[in-house]
């Protein structure tokens, strides 16, 4: 299970794809989001659980007090849901998943790093390119 927020970084729940005979089938997200009243913010939870389970190849049950409670397919389509700011219980059938996808293989290995190299990288590939073009710039012509 993960609370809240928690389904925002990817890179954490990946991490406990390491083995597949360990990994988890279902995942589980908790939410008190009451304080963000009737916003976007709770579109923006349910998509951002959406993605979790198609990045991890799990379906996602989602149980919250006021809002984007829902059953989440795998492949990210939303099988079943309660309506916003209504009290209620949902109940579905949900098939836990087994088998490792290649983001979860990926990311359960090396988390965000290569992403932070890349970053890094272009930063330096650009800070260069400016660096040849101010020289190339103050060349005179004779």
């Amino acid at each position: 299970p993960n609370i809240c927020f928690e389904d925002l970084f990817g890179e954490e729940l990946a991490a406990s794809f390491t083995d597949a005979s360990t990994a988890p089938s279902v995942l589980i997200n908790l939410s008190n989001i009451a304080w963000f009243g009737d916003s976007v913010a709770i579109d923006q939870h349910l998509q951002i659980s959406r993605l979790r389970a198609i990045e991890l190849g799990r379906p996602m049950l989602r149980a919250t007090n006021t809002g984007a409670t829902a059953v989440i397919d795998h492949n990210g389509v939303v099988t079943h849901q309660l309506e916003r700011l209504t009290r209620g219980r949902l109940e579905a059938t949900v098939q836990g998943r087994s088998g490792i996808t290649p983001y979860a293989q990926w990311t359960a290995r090396w988390g965000l790093m290569p992403m932070w190299v890349g970053c890094l990288v272009l930063v330096l590939v650009i800070a260069s390119l400016r660096s040849l073009g101010r020289r190339g710039g103050r060349t005179r012509r004779r």
